[in-house]
């Protein structure tokens, strides 16, 4: 039986996956989804699958898997006779001073939830595939010549791909994006799959590893899944566990105001200015409404960016093509709360700051509209 357990994997063997015997190869029991620890082993476990001329798709993720993780391996399955999740809390993509120590890592309950979920895709005969493998490496294995670090100017060996990784988010975490390149080609490189499955959510991330698979010309094909949410629009995410029960009320703040902004762009509205001082509107008046508020009650933020992009570049934009539509992004910072209430649960590992993004597609519109 799997219990959960909450423990840093990166640099480490991720918990459970080691036997005396020091196999490359295991098995989460009374299944056939296979553990994968070391490149030799995937490249082993992948060769005949070549020659069969079966659809391999990859589903990377840094663990503590959620729906909206779940929703991409479906989407793979679909797709796929074979579906690789890649399970690897990758340090390059955490600044120095970022969260990397107290990230949610739950490899018990992950295996427990994807046993539970290849059952469910074994039930459902829409499928094509089901989950074949887990591929959990450690930082040795996927930095064979040493972890470079995680400061800006680290000498190693990186992908880098600018301008687009010096925006946005690339402003205020400089090293995140060469982190998630850097590991997306070395799983690409390792799993070899067909396709690729990430999640909207991140949207600049997808725009990153859809123009790298463009200028690397790499055999692989780029699915982005539409953004999984709870049921009152928070896009889901491993770090909302952090938020604590005060914070999460607050927390579909940054979601209500790129809404805002979506309905001026729905209204015929494409001026720069007038779609974002929709969002920023919220933003403030929701701010001020909470500042107003007894110090244990209150919940305070701070606005990283709303950003209005072009689709292909996140380069911003000052008036909405309506035949190329837009990007509507935001990012905020959830501040740890001033007083908690007794027995007020604060989140996991006392509720740090938390970062939350998210983001809106503004489709394009027909001629006329």
């Amino acid at each position: 039986m799997f219990t959960p357990t909450i423990r840093r994997l990166a640099g480490s063997r991720a918990p459970g996956l080691m036997t005396a015997k020091r196999r490359n190869i295991d098995s989460i029991p009374s299944t056939d989804i296979k553990i994968l620890r070391t490149v030799d082993a995937v490249r082993r476990w992948r060769k005949p699958h070549v020659f069969d001329h079966r659809i391999v798709s990859l589903v990377p993720t840094m663990g503590a898997l959620h729906d909206g993780h779940l929703s991409l391996i479906r989407a793979a399955a679909r797709a796929s006779h074979h579906v690789v999740v890649s399970i690897y809390v990758n340090p390059a993509q955490f600044g120095i001073s970022e969260d990397l120590d107290s990230y949610p890592v739950t490899w018990d309950a992950d295996c427990k939830t994807l046993t539970a979920l290849d059952r469910q895709l074994a039930d459902d005969g829409n499928n094509l595939g089901r989950i074949s493998a887990i591929f959990a490496p450690t930082t040795e294995e996927m930095y064979p010549s040493g972890f470079p670090g995680q400061e800006v100017d680290s000498k190693g060996s990186f992908v880098v791909m600018t301008p687009i990784s010096e925006l946005l988010e690339g402003r205020s975490r400089p090293t995140f994006f060469r982190g998630v390149a850097t590991v997306c080609m070395k799983l690409f490189n390792i799993v070899q799959p067909e396709k690729v499955f990430f999640g909207q959510k991140d949207v600049q991330q997808s725009v990153v590893i859809r123009k790298m698979i463009k200028d690397f010309l790499l055999p692989v094909e780029l699915n982005v899944i539409e953004t999984s949410r709870e049921s009152d629009g928070l896009a889901l995410s491993s770090r909302n566990v952090y938020l604590g029960d005060r914070r999460r009320r607050v927390a579909t703040v940054l979601n209500h105001a790129l809404r805002a902004a979506e309905k001026q762009y729905s209204d015929g509205v494409l001026d720069r200015k007038a779609v974002l001082e929709a969002a920023h509107s919220v933003l403030t008046n929701t701010l001020n409404e909470q500042l107003a508020l007894d110090r244990n009650q209150r919940v305070k933020y701070n606005v990283d960016y709303i950003s209005l992009a072009n689709p292909a570049n996140m380069e911003e934009v000052t008036e909405i093509d309506p035949e190329a539509g837009a990007i509507l992004s935001g990012a905020i910072q959830m501040l740890p709360v001033d007083s908690l209430k007794p027995g007020e649960f604060a989140g996991h590992k006392g509720g740090p700051a938390v970062r939350l993004i998210d983001n809106i597609v503004l489709k394009p519109k027909a001629k006329g509209q």
